[in-house]
């Protein structure tokens, strides 16, 4: 806890001290003192507005940059909200942006609406290419709406995102030719350069040279496919000295398999076996076209392997007994950190959370841990929609299964609507806030 409050308090001092910077760039060109009516105010502000919207947005690639203290301190899940968060806030800004700087130039300019964006298009240099940028990042906060993304396969959505660095690009060919605080001013644009550089330094290094050393000195191959149930396939990954990967039950990497057709993507995905030093297993549902290609990978693929990540792991317990509860494919980490966690017999209880028999993943190897570990395992088959399944996972409903759930830790892993229900129950059956870890299996 004292690592995450110095990591959130250091990462907070670096965007305020970013923060104070722009504001003295503002002001340094003429921020209020060049304000001489409405038609300036609008402008200086809408100048103010793209600084800060332009300083957000970087901010949004680091904070998934995959910088490894980072993630360890705070967590994926946590990061994935506040990413989500800043990026809401910074479209809305730059969005601001280029409303008040075409406003504040219509009234000074005293010309119709059209007639000055026509004025802004054809005679400011990078003002294309700024709307160009500006529309592309829209598109990439239109697709992260849940209401949208539900509806997306996970390709088209991350192909998408991946406009987002072309959209920075944009941007930034736009500030330094046309930016008010940049133009002749080298002091500032040597700042202004140094930023973008060392975000994409940051990227570079951590989402694939880390995973690029990684790979090679590792030598992080497909083994086998397994294949689990219809849908269902296991890979297995196996290389040297894997111990020194140090990773946990309930970690995830982001796995790039090496082949001609998917080495550009990169998918999170749980680990499913705790890590032995010899091998890395993780269990994937057929969910679209990258998922389904997975079961024909040949074995000997080279594998780029982003991670760990995230604190689904057993660290996060601070009590005795726990409850792990699992939805649809989010039960690949519990399904880890069962075989795990150490426990008296009833310390564990697992509630796996499936629409159908058919949708149950990895069955026998639950049962046997169970068994084993003496664990109360509870499947809960069923759909919310029907009135029958309606009061499923429901704070009533839990407390049935887990009596004493509100003196344990409990561990939510599946689909983001799942899992912010069955948070909500939690809280309903008296569990604390701080004793529920999530992990939400998306992006």
């Amino acid at each position: 806890m004292r690592y995450r409050r110095l990591a959130v308090g250091l990462l907070a001092l670096l965007g305020l001290a970013n923060m104070a910077v722009v504001l003295a760039l503002w002001l340094r060109a003429g921020g209020i003192t060049q304000i001489a009516g409405t038609a300036d105010a609008l402008t200086s502000l809408g100048r103010m507005c793209g600084l800060v919207g332009a300083l957000l947005v970087l901010g949004e690639v680091l904070l998934l940059g995959r910088i490894p203290w980072l993630e360890r301190a705070v967590g994926f899940d946590r990061l994935a909200v506040w990413h989500a968060r800043n990026g809401r806030v910074a479209l809305l800004t730059l969005i601001a942006h280029a409303a008040l700087i075409t406003v504040g130039y219509t009234l000074a300019d005293r010309t119709s609406l059209p007639d000055e964006v026509a004025r802004l298009v054809t005679g400011y240099p990078g003002v294309i290419t700024a709307i160009a940028g500006l529309a592309l990042l829209i598109a990439v906060v239109v697709t992260s709406l849940v209401i949208v993304r539900r509806r997306l396969r996970y390709e088209t959505w991350y192909f998408v995102h991946l406009y987002t660095y072309l959209a920075i690009a944009l941007a930034f060919s736009h500030q330094i030719a046309t930016g008010n605080e940049f133009v002749g001013d080298d002091l500032a644009r040597t700042y202004w350069t140094a930023l973008y550089l060392a975000t994409l330094a940051a990227l570079v290094l951590f989402r694939f040279g880390v995973a690029g050393v990684r790979s090679a000195r590792h030598d992080l191959r497909v083994q086998r496919i397994v294949e689990e149930a219809p849908g269902v396939v296991s890979v297995e990954i196996g290389g040297t000295r894997l111990a020194e990967l140090r990773a946990q039950p309930g970690q995830f990497f982001c796995w790039r398999f090496l082949t001609r057709d998917r080495w550009w993507e990169s998918h999170p995905f749980s680990l499913s076996l705790p890590p032995d030093g010899r091998r890395l297993r993780i269990t994937v549902k057929d969910l679209g076209d990258y998922t389904a290609a997975l079961r024909s990978i040949p074995p000997g693929t080279r594998v780029l392997a982003e991670g760990p990540y995230g604190s689904f792991t057993p660290d996060a317990r601070r009590r005795p007994r726990v409850a792990l509860i699992a939805g649809g494919i989010g039960i690949t980490p519990i399904r880890a950190m069962l075989d795990d966690m150490p426990g008296a017999p009833g310390d564990i209880a697992v509630v796996y959370r499936a629409v159908h028999e058919d949708d149950v993943v990895l069955r026998s190897e639950l049962d046997d841990l169970a068994r084993r570990r003496s664990a109360d395992l509870h499947y809960v088959i069923g759909d919310h929609r029907d009135a029958a399944g309606a009061a499923l996972l429901s704070s009533a409903h839990l407390r049935e299964l887990v009596p004493d759930i509100a003196a344990r830790d409990v561990y939510v892993c599946g689909p983001p609507a799942m899992t912010e229900a069955t948070r909500a129950s939690l809280r309903g059956a008296g569990v604390p806030r701080g004793h529920i870890v999530t992990e939400r299996f998306a992006l």
